[in-house]
């Protein structure tokens, strides 16, 4: 019996190994299988998943319906319209943005087989039959619409809500060597289409924004330490955007308030009893006026509806400036736009005597579409006239900057 079993283990072993090695092989080219399965989309771009090869086997309306999916998923807030004949892109419904609707453009001339694209205007009435059979019955605006925006944030404005970064030197304010950071966000949460005489877009939204300076320059080192935080400013708006054509404006209403750090404030005792509190509100209307792609143009009024009794404001200030986006160019590697600006911002403030606040800042900017979406910048910053750090608002004071931005 003894012997029997050992005879069938002994003829069994060869078929149970080869099993063995038969599962493990598929294992291993399960797992090579299951590894490109995940690589593989990583390496995709919007251009592979067009049938490149059969391009001009492919009827117009497949076409159509590829690149108004492609449209919609990335701008559908304009609600262009794209149509297709003898395989020429017509694009239809372009914001009246000159920036905008070039990088719309822009973007289906980079999908792979289009070999024109062009702008064709279509009646109100045909968009209405369109709309009929192609899209169910909607909310006339668009929820949280965060691809695009309706009035770009000023480039060279000091208080504007986005992220920064940057190294200081020169200011007699606040430090020969200084560090300035910034937390701040415009999160709009709804868009109306086709709205007023002009047909433009209407959104609302909420800005939040935090401003913080660091000396570095002849801190006492008390404590080891090696800077003190001299202010930090709060901000919150509630912004009223509109566009249309080249025009945008933008009417909103925020509130700042500033606090001394603590060891500023240790630093400097006597400041236990000069502390004043810069808190004010205010109502600013700015208007746009996009020149052309690269160039662009603002100025508006701003007025103080109230401030604290020991740090009173005037009323009125103004702000206006000019932006220009030069030698724009695709890296094509990255999937990246990249271009160098130049922006010069102006403002002056009735409390300061009218006197003119200067700022210039020179960079290069990169972003996923021409002058739109979601940015990094790097920069050199200049500025002449006044600090914009809380009780140091009416002090005198030029410096240097240079650093590294994102979002908008």
């Amino acid at each position: 019996m003894k012997r029997v079993f050992a005879k069938s283990v002994v003829s069994f072993l060869p078929c149970l190994i080869g099993s063995v090695s038969a599962w493990a092989d598929g294992v291993e080219e399960f797992r090579e299988s299951d590894q490109l399965a995940y690589i593989e989309p990583l390496l995709l771009t919007r251009g592979d998943s067009l049938p490149v090869e059969s391009f001009e086997d492919s009827t117009d309306p497949y076409l159509e319906g590829y690149i108004q999916a492609l449209v919609d998923t990335h701008f559908y807030e304009y609600r262009v319209i794209v149509t297709v004949k003898d395989h020429k892109v017509y694009l239809s419904n372009l914001p009246k943005n000159e920036l905008i609707a070039t990088s719309i453009s822009n973007f289906v001339k980079d999908l792979p087989g289009v070999q024109s694209v062009e702008a064709k205007e279509i009646s109100l009435d045909a968009i209405a039959d369109r709309e009929k059979y192609v899209e169910q019955p909607r909310v006339n605006g668009i929820w949280f619409p965060q691809t695009t925006v309706l009035f770009l944030p000023l480039m060279a404005d000091p208080r504007e809500p986005y992220y920064f970064a940057a190294y200081r030197y020169g200011d007699h304010v606040i430090g020969t060597e200084a560090a300035s950071i910034a937390l701040g966000d415009d999160f709009p949460f709804f868009r109306w289409r086709d709205v007023g005489p002009w047909h433009g877009a209407l959104q609302i939204g909420i800005q939040g924004g935090i401003w913080s300076v660091f000396n570095f320059h002849d801190v006492p080192h008390k404590n080891d330490e090696t800077c003190e935080l001299v202010n930090t400013d709060y901000f919150g708006g509630i912004p009223l955007t509109y566009a249309c054509d080249r025009w945008s404006f933008r009417l909103k209403v925020y509130h700042i308030s500033s606090h001394l750090g603590d060891e500023f404030i240790c630093n400097h005792p006597e400041y236990v009893y000069l502390r004043k509190n810069p808190s004010y509100e205010a109502l600013e209307f700015l208007s746009s006026y996009q020149l052309s792609g690269s160039l662009r143009t603002y100025f508006g009024p701003g007025f103080i509806l109230h401030s604290d009794k020991s740090f009173p404001m005037d009323t009125f200030y103004a702000k206006y400036g000019v932006e220009l986006r030069i030698l724009g160019h695709k890296l094509y590697y990255h999937q990246l736009y990249g271009t160098p600006f130049l922006a010069i911002h102006m403002e002056n403030w009735q409390v300061r005597d009218w006197n003119l606040d200067l700022f210039l800042k020179l960079g290069y900017e990169l972003s996923k579409l021409s002058g739109l979406g979601r940015k990094m910048r790097i920069y050199l910053d200049y500025h002449h006239g006044y600090s914009y750090e809380g009780q140091f608002f009416l002090e005198k004071t030029q410096y240097g900057e240079v650093g590294f931005s994102w979002g908008f």
